[in-house]
């Protein structure tokens, strides 16, 4: 298995700063070729979101370059990769909070995570941004924590509801605004010929699924330049849409 890789970002509409952070790098290991990506929305309603989203992007970063190499050297231990990302997690939520009352102020991020191996993909995510599959459906891997997805997953709304409720940026929990965090995990079997899509809540707000199928399906994104390409026109069309927020995406397609 392997993997073509690319990001793109924009401050969007309105913001005068890009509070979303993120990174995604192909790496060899003794298990084959890896890709571990990080995408982080700092929160557009507190100060200092880019702070809070670049400090958790650096933190995971700093795992991957000292502490993958090592677990990489047998499978994935599933188990401990878990911990170790809710420790780092953790650990920044603490910190934030810290700076935050030094500074005065409240600041925080979501987070979403992925490492993908040459058999399994693994994601912990806290907030709303989003991790996708799509080979010749679009499915969505993680589950938004968010006010309005809460209540859909209690039937209290309905999907189309939700899609326009003007409660639907509020979260449950963020990293550095919230007292405690509780990561979402996921793991699945790694597929050939798909396209894994992170991207933060900019992005799939006024972006129909219909239209993420059509022009980032597995097809079409063949290398890094379509990948770039494509990926900007749907920040484009977002953003003609008039969409408020950062918008940012980490497109990872496997071959």
């Amino acid at each position: 298995m392997d993997f073509i890789i690319q990001a793109v970002t924009d401050i969007g509409n309105v913001k005068q700063t890009n509070q979303d952070s993120m990174s995604v790098k192909r790496l060899g290991t003794r298990q084959g070729t890896m890709v571990f990506a990080v995408l982080c929305d700092g929160m557009g309603g507190l100060s200092k979101g880019e702070v809070a989203s670049a400090a958790v992007v650096k933190a995971f970063e700093r795992w991957m370059y000292q502490k993958l190499p090592g677990l990489s050297q047998f499978s994935i231990d599933a188990v401990m990769l878990r911990n170790e990302w809710e420790q780092i997690l953790h650990s920044q939520n603490q910190e934030l909070r810290a700076y935050g009352r030094r500074m005065g102020c409240s600041l925080g991020t979501t987070a979403v995570i992925m490492l993908l191996t040459q058999d399994s993909y693994f994601i912990m995510n806290v907030g709303d941004s989003r991790v996708y599959e799509l080979d010749k459906n679009l499915c969505q891997l993680t589950a938004d924590q968010t006010l309005v997805a809460e209540e859909v997953r209690k039937g209290l709304l309905t999907e189309e509801e939700a899609k326009t409720d003007s409660r639907r940026s509020v979260l449950l929990q963020c990293v550095g605004a919230s007292e405690r965090i509780f990561p979402d995990m996921h793991s699945g079997v790694l597929k050939r010929d798909v396209v894994y899509l992170l991207c933060s809540d900019g992005f799939h707000h006024e972006i129909s699924d219909q239209e993420i199928a059509y022009y980032l399906q597995p097809a079409v994104l063949t290398d890094a330049d379509t990948m770039y390409k494509n990926g900007s026109y749907l920040i484009s069309l977002d953003k003609k849409r008039q969409e408020r927020d950062n918008i940012s995406l980490v497109m990872i397609r496997t071959f």
